[in-house]
Parts: C-alpha cells; structure tokens; sequence
C-alpha cells in the first residue's frame, strides 16, 4: 500500500501524543523506532497489537527500540486507551491525517462487504539515522514484536 520502500528517507512528522505534548521524528535521532499505524484504539485487532508491543516493551528497549503508535484517534482516546491497557508508550494523535497519508497508510479498505478509507496496519522500523529499515505490512497483531524482532 504505502508508496515508501526500505532504504529511504522516514517522512517527518510531529503531531501530540496521549498528554497533549508535541512528539516529532527528530525526538527519536540516534534510536531505533518502531513506528507502527493502526486503525483505532479499543477495536479487537489494535488492543491486540497494541497489548503485544506491551508484552515485549522491555525485550524491545533492550535491544534500543521505541515505540511510536499512530492512529486517527484523538488525544482523549489514546489518554484513554492507554491507561486501560496500561501501555508504557507514546500514542500519537494523527486526526488531520497528515503522518498517516506521509507515510502512505492512508486508502480504500474492505470489511464486511463495505468499502471505505481508512488506515492499512503498517509498521516501519526506522534507524537512529532516520532512515526506513523495514517495512511490515502484513502485522500479526498477536505476533508482531515477534514480528520485528524475528
């Protein structure tokens, strides 16, 4: 889906994060990020994924990864969401749109018979240097930390 390949440029993006504070890609320079997009918090599939980033944060952060979710959600829904799930990173409120379509996760969708736009579930792995490692688009939600560390 995402017009993005691995070994270019990660598009910058700065948007406000689950506490209302501005989170840029430079925030990230010299760490590994796990950026990944998801279609919306409390749906099965992204708690799904979202709890098995949780379940493997501190293995992740071992071997230098952060954790950057981004949806469509607003500041309030990822406040919430992450508080009953007790997720230990950032969510990024992205509700103009404007890092979801940079990165290309943005498009027609089917489900359930119904066509409409919506966010492709979507991981990129992106160097300290700012630069795509890796791009997963076909995520396991209960297998994707496996997926990355693979």
């Amino acid at each position: 889906m995402t017009h993005l390949k691995e070994g270019d440029k990660a598009p910058d993006f700065s948007g406000l994060n689950q506490d209302g504070e501005t989170v840029t890609l430079s925030d990230y320079k010299g760490k590994k990020l796990i950026l990944y997009f998801y279609p919306k918090d409390n749906t099965p599939g992204c708690t799904a994924q979202a709890c098995n980033l949780r379940d493997n944060y501190k293995q992740m952060l071992k071997q230098g990864y952060e954790i950057l979710g981004v949806s469509a959600d607003s500041v309030k829904k990822h406040t919430n969401f992450i508080n009953k799930f007790d997720l230990p990173f950032d969510l990024l409120a992205d509700t103009e749109l404007d890092t979801i379509k940079a990165y290309g996760v943005w498009g027609p969708k089917k489900f359930m018979g119904r066509e409409f736009d919506g966010i492709h579930r979507t991981t990129f792995v992106i160097n300290g240097n700012g630069t795509i490692e890796e791009i997963i688009a076909k995520v396991k939600t209960k297998e994707h930390a496996d997926q990355i560390l693979g």
